[in-house]
């Protein structure tokens, strides 16, 4: 049981990770600089990036497309 636990704990640091990274990534280059679609670095973003990975990163993304809207 607590090795199941300990996978889950780094499965999530793991996907939470690479979910900063990605939006990092995609607000430092791909997005232009005075664009009103970038993501914060914050907890919220750490969250939903680490329980959903990389279609919590679109979704917050999407999120950020809707209010522009």
């Amino acid at each position: 049981m607590e090795k199941k636990w300990m996978s889950v704990i780094i499965n999530f640091f793991i996907r939470a990770a690479v979910g900063m990274m990605l939006i990092f990534f995609i607000d430092q280059y791909v997005l232009p600089d005075d664009s009103s679609i970038n993501v914060g670095m914050n907890l919220i973003s750490f969250l939903t990036s680490g329980s959903l990975g990389i279609p919590g990163v679109c979704l917050l993304y999407g999120i950020m497309y809707y209010n522009i809207l």
